[in-house]
């Protein structure tokens, strides 16, 4: 069974984070929501608390993971890369071949740990210019690229689901998936 992680701080946008979640556990993909803070609760852009699966100083790295995922939100993407123990994680993800995704204002912290250079990459515009070396598209919602995935918002979150999805389980099942749901 595939195994991904998303990755939520205080100030990430609900939908971005939860979809992915909501969609990947539809695919029968094993996902754990990681909080990066003291508490299993995070609060979300929306003031909405959301209740981790795990603590990050907890897990013992993250090499079991096929996938490791980030929800933008204005805050939440500043306090994710404000940390610098996932930024590590992050590094070593990329160095063996993991698949990165990030959606909204998060493809800049993969842009500015020089991830995306010669990738199709979008994220929430003004933020652009972070993504180094990067291949912009702004007319997609949600683009994939080799290993890295990335999306311009909460209004792309279930194209970013649905290619999370594809990564690991093959485009059928994300079609499946995306029947189900009706969309």
């Amino acid at each position: 069974m595939s195994k991904a992680a998303v990755f939520l701080a205080e100030g990430f946008e609900e939908i971005e984070g939860l979809t992915p979640v909501d969609l990947m556990r539809r695919a029968g993909i094993s996902v754990t929501t990681v909080s990066i803070g003291d508490s299993l609760e995070v609060i979300s852009s929306h003031g909405i608390a959301v209740k981790a699966d795990a603590l990050f100083d907890e897990l013992e790295g993250f090499a079991d993971f096929d996938l490791l995922v980030l929800p933008g939100g204005g805050e939440g993407t500043k306090n994710l890369e404000n940390c610098g123990k996932l930024l590590d994680e992050l590094e070593k993800a990329d160095k063996s071949g993991k698949l990165i995704a990030a959606i909204c204002a998060a493809p800049r912290i993969l842009g500015k740990l020089g991830m995306l250079k010669g990738k199709k990459a979008v994220c929430y515009p003004g933020n652009e210019e972070f993504l180094q070396g990067a291949l912009v598209h702004p007319e997609f919602k949600a683009v994939m690229d080799g290993r890295f995935i990335t999306a311009r918002g909460m209004g792309a979150s279930i194209e970013f689901g649905a290619f999370l999805i594809e990564a690991l389980e093959g485009k059928e099942k994300a079609e499946e998936i995306l029947e189900k749901i009706r969309f």
